[in-house]
């Protein structure tokens, strides 16, 4: 009966470590098959908008027909069209900036909250979740109004004597900054705020003791502890901002064109899905590039990592 038991519960391990492999194997590299595959087939005027190089149905004599006729002629079309190159370069752009923005805003914002009395803690984790009860487009649009010419903004700058004229804020780059930084301040400050608020109070009154300077002790001691949550915030951050789409497409202009503006265009407007594949497989890879980068930080021994 024991030995049952144990075999049971092995196999029910091995079933709840199977599990999350069968969700991406399902959902992230089934669809990320299907993609590639497009990427790789031919535009044509029919439905669906693309001809196949190959079908499973095949078997080994169509595997061995794809192989001798794969082309990547989708992806050199990427790096030769200064249309793609540039949204590439702008998406970067802006979540580079967009990241270092939202770092130095929730940094303090986490900081402050870590530091407050155990009992506003609380409220204040619910305050900055507070916007996710309002829908994410409805809160864009808000935005709008406000960035319009006679909107909020331009109302108060007037009123304060700041400007003798209304500014144009919408379709500029600054009014897709305001949106990112405003939609993705949550993802930066609770994972920094979740760091800081495990640290020890203790070490900070060990190198106080020791005649450590406040500043000094942040420098030497919150912020090396911090560091995680600063990582896991930034990526939060900076992977759904490369494709972000609803920001720039409302909040910017023509000039502000990102890489999830034009694979949209790609998908739905010129009905183009090969290139449109191959736009998202790119992207794909690209971010691959600060998720390893994590994952490494991540297992990395901290005992080489000192030595």
């Amino acid at each position: 009966m024991r030995e049952a038991m144990q075999g049971k519960g092995i196999s029910g391990g091995r079933l709840a470590i199977a599990i999350p492999y069968l969700w991406l194997l399902a959902f992230f590299l089934a669809p990320f098959l299907i993609v590639l595959r497009i990427s790789l087939s031919q535009s044509v005027i029919a439905q669906p908008p693309y001809s196949p190089v190959f079908e499973i149905v095949a078997g080994w004599e169509g595997l061995k027909a794809f192989v001798a006729a794969l082309s990547f002629e989708n992806y050199a079309t990427l790096f030769s069209d200064s249309l793609y190159v540039s949204s590439y370069l702008k998406s970067l752009e802006v979540a580079v900036v967009a990241t270092a923005m939202l770092l130095a805003l929730g940094f303090p914002i986490a900081y402050a909250m870590a530091q407050a009395p155990r009992r506003l803690q609380a409220v204040l984790v619910v305050l900055v979740i507070l916007p996710f009860w309002t829908a994410f487009l409805i809160r864009i649009y808000a935005w709008i109004n406000i960035l319009q010419r006679e909107g909020l903004l331009n109302e108060m700058l007037l009123a304060l004597g700041l400007v003798r004229e209304p500014l144009a804020w919408l379709a500029t780059d600054t009014a897709i900054y305001i949106g990112v930084v405003y939609s993705y301040l949550p993802f930066m400050v609770l994972p920094i705020y979740a760091s800081l608020e495990k640290i020890d109070h203790n070490l900070l009154e060990a190198a106080a003791d020791l005649g450590c300077p406040h500043w000094k002790a942040f420098w030497l001691v919150t912020l090396p502890l911090a560091l995680p949550g600063v990582a896991a915030g930034a990526l939060l951050c900076f992977i759904p901002i490369m494709g972000e789409f609803v920001i720039p497409d409302l909040l910017g202009g023509s000039q502000s064109l990102m890489i999830g503006q034009t694979l949209w265009t790609e998908f739905f407007g010129n009905k183009d899905w090969p290139i449109a594949s191959a736009v998202a497989v790119v992207l794909l890879m690209l971010l691959v590039v600060p998720i390893a980068i994590y994952q490494h930080m991540q297992t990395r021994d901290p005992r080489a990592g000192s030595a």
